[in-house]
């Protein structure tokens, strides 16, 4: 019996990309996806150019394409949590006991941090996000530690293109200093915010080791500055970094 539809072409195109880049878990180019699947290659640059805008999928270096920032919130909204999400949330559990204060794993695309998952404090006062946010990759703690994560000549390629902005008075704008800050954020294992992108919010973030090509990721944790005071700094920042590091090493062994 006819169900009364009419099955659209590209959008099973659109699957069948989908599902080789996921079984072949390394990005590819219009070309290699043209020659895997037997596509046109003018169907299969314009249904990744689609998805790309889209968010489902980003391009990377060489013309090449990878899953975006959108599938993981949308497999987050759905509850089929990808794998990213639910080794790390446990983690983002245990730094919200600990500190009380709100935490959040984001992932980078492009020049921005997307919220994919986050608990928030017990706390009434909470800061506002959602699963989804898109956030200024040169804003607070999370972008130094996204930056700590690329080579030396990235950041200054992404310094040269964009401009410091100025969140607060506290906020850096010389590209000198903050490639400096980036540099102690890569050799210390974490990132400070001391109100620099909001001002009267304190934050700290880490870069993770997830052994995901392309793909980087940070835990951070922010909260009112009557909650992160000088003398609790140190004590956190060690938590957060020995965080990191049993995060590492469960994505290492995989």
């Amino acid at each position: 019996m006819k169900s009364g539809f009419k099955r659209v072409p590209a959008l099973d195109k659109g699957i069948a990309i989908l599902d080789l880049l996921s079984r072949l878990k390394q990005p590819l180019g219009v070309s290699d996806i043209s020659r895997s699947l037997k596509f046109n290659k003018s169907t299969v640059f314009n249904i990744v150019h689609t998805l790309a805008d889209l968010g489902i999928l980003e391009k990377v270096a060489g013309g090449r394409f990878q899953f975006g920032t959108r599938l993981y919130v949308l497999g987050r909204a759905s509850g089929r949590a990808s794998e990213l999400i639910s080794t790390i949330h446990p983690y983002l559990e245990a730094i919200n006991q600990k500190t009380k204060l709100s935490a959040f794993l984001g992932i980078r695309s492009g020049l921005q941090a997307v919220i994919i998952d986050k608990v928030d404090t017990a706390f009434d006062i909470k800061i506002y996000s959602e699963i989804g946010m898109r956030i200024p990759l040169l804003a607070g703690a999370g972008g130094k530690a996204f930056l700590a994560q690329l080579s030396d000549a990235e950041v200054n390629d992404i310094l040269l293109a964009n401009k410091l902005e100025k969140f607060t008075p506290n906020s850096c704008v010389n590209k000198n200093q903050y490639k400096m800050m980036v540099k102690k954020a890569c050799r210390d294992g974490i990132a400070t915010d001391m109100e620099e992108y909001i001002e009267g919010i304190r934050g700290f973030a880490v870069p993770l080791k997830i052994n995901r090509a392309n793909t980087q990721a940070v835990i951070w944790t922010v909260g009112l500055k009557r909650q992160i005071t000088d003398d609790v700094i140190p004590g956190y920042s060690e938590y957060l970094i020995k965080i990191a590091n049993e995060i590492g090493i469960r994505f290492t062994s995989e």
